[in-house]
C-alpha cells in the first residue's frame, strides 16, 4: 500500500478531466504547483534529510558528510538527466534537451514522468529503512512520506492530463497519459525494497540523494511555474500551505 499510495494520487488528479470541462482557472494553476513545491520540501527535510544526518551519527564519519554527499548527487543526476532527456518547462514552451518532434502536452508528461523518478525513489529508500530495524525508520513515518507525495502528486496529475485534452486528445486517453506519468514511482519504490540488503549500509545517502532530486525539481520547475505570469503571491501561499501541510503530516504521525 505504501508503494501505491503515490501512484494514486497520480491516478487521482488526472481524473479531474472526467470531472472540469475546461482549462484548470489561471490563479488555481499557479497555486497547485507552489503547494506541490511545499510539500515536497518539507517532505526533503523532515523524511529525508533529516532521518539521513540522525542515522549518520553510528557511522565511521562525519554526521554531516552522507547528507551533503547524497544531496549534491541528486541534484547532479537530475541536472544530467534534463541534459539526455527531451522535456519541457512548465514555465517556457521552449523544449529543452535533445531535440524531438513530440507534442507539448506529451513532453510536459514526459518531463513529469522522469522527474517521478526520484519520489519513487524517495517511497522505496523510506520503506526498505523501515523493513531494517537497524535504521530507525518507522513504517509510521516511511507510509506519511508516500502520502505526501501523494497529495503533491494530485496536481500533477491534473496539470499533464488537462492541457491533453485541450489539445484534443479524449478524455480516457488524456487520463491514461496523466495516470501513466506516475507508474515510474510504483516500480522505482519496487527496485528499491528488493534491493533492501545491499541498500541499509548506504542508505543515508540514498535519502539524501532523493532529497536533493526532489530540491532540484522543486527549485528548476515546480516554482518557476508557480510565480510566472506574475503569480508571486499565489505561488507563494501555495508553497506555504504545502509545506505546513507535510510538516503537520509528518509530526502528527
Amino acid at each position: 500500500m505504501g508503494i501505491l499510495i503515490p501512484f494514486i494520487g497520480t491516478m487521482s488528479g488526472s481524473a479531474m478531466v472526467f470531472l472540469m470541462r475546461n482549462q484548470i482557472n489561471r490563479n488555481l494553476e499557479k497555486l497547485l504547483p507552489g503547494f506541490a513545491s511545499g510539500v515536497m520540501l518539507a517532505a526533503a527535510v523532515w523524511s529525508l534529510i533529516i532521518p539521513a544526518i540522525e542515522m549518520s551519527e553510528n557511522m565511521d564519519v562525519y554526521t554531516w558528510f552522507p547528507a551533503a554527499a547524497g544531496f549534491l548527487a541528486g541534484i547532479i543526476f537530475l541536472l544530467c538527466l534534463d541534459n539526455i532527456v527531451p522535456h519541457l518547462r512548465f514555465d517556457n514552451n521552449q523544449p529543452e534537451g535533445p531535440s524531438f518532434k513530440i507534442k507539448r502536452s506529451v513532453m510536459l508528461a514526459l518531463t513529469v514522468t522522469f522527474h517521478n523518478i526520484p519520489e519513487g525513489m524517495a517511497v522505496g529508500v523510506a520503506l526498505a529503512g523501515a523493513l531494517s530495524p537497524e535504521t530507525g525508520i518507522t513504517m509510521a513515518s516511511a507510509v506519511t512520506l508516500a502520502a505526501g507525495i501523494a497529495i503533491q502528486n494530485f496536481p500533477e496529475g491534473a496539470i499533464i492530463s488537462m492541457p491533453l485534452k485541450n489539445d484534443g486528445m479524449s478524455r480516457i486517453k488524456s487520463f491514461i497519459y496523466g495516470t501513466m506519468s506516475g507508474i515510474v514511482e510504483p516500480i522505482g519504490a519496487v527496485i528499491t525494497i528488493m534491493l533492501t540488503g545491499l541498500i541499509v549500509p548506504v542508505l543515508p545517502y540514498l535519502l539524501a540523494f532523493a532529497a536533493g532530486a526532489m530540491f532540484y525539481v522543486v527549485v528548476e520547475e515546480l516554482i518557476p511555474e508557480a510565480q510566472s505570469d506574475g503569480s508571486f503571491n499565489i505561488g507563494t501561499i501555495g508553497v506555504a500551505l504545502g509545506f505546513v501541510a507535510m510538516m503537520v503530516l509528518d509530526v502528527a504521525f
